[in-house]
């Protein structure tokens, strides 16, 4: 068993999803092409540096590429090889509805290119019952290939970590299938859980719309206690003193990036409409960012016309590039057209102004992206912080008898 010697295409593999699967591939020993339209992000993989944030990225990228990894803007690369990953996941339309034809497109495409026998492997979100429809349009064609749905389960900046720790899973419809997708996948992964497709495809749907559900009732509460004049961070902290059972309550803060709504979303529209739940997160995490512009406004004196806002962070969460799906631009967008001038400084985001500048020039600031970047700053203009970054504990706290008794006894074992 193994995979020293495969030669392995990932196809969108200078993405978020591809290039760290495809530098594992290739330090396990495989011979990897990475297949991508973006001739930029070709160049830089090329000449050893990730095109976005990735913990380690440089490093284990220029010892893959010792090994042979190489990343083209050529689609035939696809036919030398025996396994062809796809990370082309399905997006939403602007009725929040599943664009299947997103990832058929592709795969129409390349499929002239497939190896008789190659496994082909789809690796993003997949709206349940996508893979059903791939298996019965390729096999009307008599395309003679393995299939394979192995979600991606890693998060942004982390996934060359997330990749050696987490369980991979592998979904079939064929023992051929599983036996060719475990060699391949075995390699790299601590454990493989087996599915069948349809379990594999909402699999991955919950578990990312258990956050996005989790994130709304943090913000929930956070916007019932702030529009009734309670400072929530205090409410959060008593909470979740001393109590094991809180220790996974969520702290608010904005619920943004390319696959929680989407995903929560899809999930909707698998379920005809009726995961009230979700709809009921995506307007809570939605409305946050309006939520956000209403407290600045409210702190400026109920109007914000005319009024530098400063925006603090734009990528969709901390320590980050990644703006995909980031609230930072819908809290923008409400703020320009309610008439305020809009700047913003970010560590990891071009095209903002420097930090010194930025708490020259601004009125008041929303902080939109806690990076670490940003602990200890203090302000002189109003700051609305939804994520309780600069909060800093007023619980009283008082010892009582069986406190103290407690300790005696610890202190006299």
């Amino acid at each position: 068993m193994g995979i020293t010697g495969k030669k392995i295409a990932v196809v969108g593999g200078c993405g978020h999803v591809g290039l760290p699967l495809g530098v594992k591939f290739a330090l396990a020993g495989a011979q990897v092409s990475l297949v991508d339209i973006s001739a930029e992000a070709v160049k830089s993989i090329n000449g050893g540096t990730f095109p976005f944030l990735e913990n380690g990225g440089d490093r284990e990228l220029q010892e893959a590429l010792r090994r042979g990894l190489r990343a083209t803007t050529d689609a035939k690369e696809v036919a030398n090889c025996e396994v062809v990953v796809f990370v082309t996941g399905t997006p939403v339309d602007e009725h929040l509805n599943p664009k299947l034809s997103e990832v058929l497109k592709i795969l129409d495409f390349y499929q002239p290119y497939f190896r008789q026998d190659a496994l082909i492997v789809m690796r993003s979100t997949l709206f349940p019952g996508t893979m059903e429809h791939i298996y019965n349009r390729l096999r009307d064609r008599n395309a003679n290939v393995r299939l394979t749905f192995c979600p991606e389960r890693v998060s942004q900046g982390y996934a060359l970590e997330e990749i050696d720790s987490l369980p991979q899973i592998i979904s079939v419809f064929d023992e051929p299938s599983f036996d060719a997708a475990y060699e391949v996948f075995a390699a790299i992964a601590p454990k493989i859980i087996r599915l069948r497709p349809i379990e594999a495809e909402m699999t991955k749907l919950m578990a990312n719309a258990w956050r996005y559900l989790e994130f709304a009732i943090a913000n929930q509460f956070y916007m019932i206690a702030e529009a009734n004049g309670v400072d929530f961070h205090r409410l959060y902290e008593a909470i979740r003193y001393e109590d094991p059972r809180a220790k996974g309550y969520k702290a608010p803060g904005f619920a943004a990036g390319p696959c929680l709504f989407k995903d929560t979303m899809q999930l909707a529209s698998f379920f005809d409409n009726q995961f009230y739940l979700g709809h009921s997160a995506m307007l809570v995490n939605e409305g946050l960012a309006t939520f956000a512009v209403e407290k600045a406004t409210k702190e400026l004196g109920g109007s914000v016309w005319g009024k530098t806002i400063g925006l603090l962070g734009m990528a969709f969460k901390p320590n980050n590039d990644d703006t995909r799906e980031s609230l930072s631009f819908k809290v923008k967008k409400v703020l320009e057209f309610r008439g305020a001038e809009v700047v913003y400084t970010d560590p990891y985001v071009a095209g903002g102004i420097s930090l010194d500048e930025f708490r020259k020039t601004c009125d008041a600031v929303i902080v939109c992206t806690p990076h670490s970047e940003y602990k200890g700053l203090e302000f002189t203009q109003p700051v609305v912080d939804v994520w309780g970054f600069y909060y800093k504990s007023s619980l009283e706290i008082f010892p009582g008898a069986l406190g103290e008794e407690k300790s005696a006894k610890v202190a006299n074992a």
